[in-house]
């Protein structure tokens, strides 16, 4: 059984591909232009969808494998690749809250170049765990992708290039359209019984 069978997995799936489909085009295409209204709309974006939804999904998953660890898993869904969602949600979700505050807030986001390191090596983890498991590997697909975010959020903050913050946007969009494949992936397959690759 894959991971993304779990019924809480859609919503954090859904959270993040949202925020990589609005920040994703301001990145690449540059606009709208830059404005503090902008900011504003942008950190309220960045808190609520991938951050609050993927930081409640975490907190679903670590909860369900604590507390009910027979209950939430009956299917025997592979327990690594658990424990890595519910890793990977959290941390992605509070990175989320952290970025949409200082956004909203018209913080200086060259720092992100330092965060994306640690970031970098969560995707990299995630995606060893998930290609491990011959069951997950579209989730396994997004983390590689999700490494590419990091890649190029490293000089885009740092630097502050247009080529680099372009190709940034360029990879938040990619993973965002994988991410809604992924959500309607996994709705599917879990409301309706439909079998598509997850």
């Amino acid at each position: 059984m894959s991971v993304v069978s779990l019924a809480p997995i859609a919503l954090g799936f859904f959270g993040l591909g949202t925020g990589y489909l609005i920040y994703g085009p301001y990145e690449l295409l540059g606009k709208p232009e830059k404005s503090d209204r902008l900011n504003l709309s942008l950190g309220q974006w960045g808190i609520w969808m991938p951050g609050f939804l993927q930081f409640v999904t975490g907190i679903l998953l670590w909860l369900g494998l604590t507390l009910y660890p027979t209950a939430f898993n009956p299917t025997g869904a592979n327990s690594d690749a658990l424990y890595m969602a519910a890793l990977a949600f959290t941390a992605y979700g509070v990175h989320w809250f952290a970025l949409g505050y200082n956004r909203y807030k018209g913080a200086d986001m060259r720092i992100d170049g330092y965060m994306a390191f640690a970031f970098l090596w969560i995707s990299i983890t995630g995606a060893v765990v998930f290609l491990h498991n011959s069951t997950d590997v579209p989730v396994g697909i997004l983390f590689v992708l999700l490494a590419f975010v990091y890649i190029t959020d490293i000089p885009a903050s740092l630097t502050e290039k247009p080529m680099w913050v372009k190709a940034k946007g360029f990879f938040h969009i990619i993973t965002g359209i994988w991410l809604m494949y992924l959500m309607f992936a996994a709705v599917a397959n879990f409301a309706m019984g439909i079998g598509l690759w997850l």
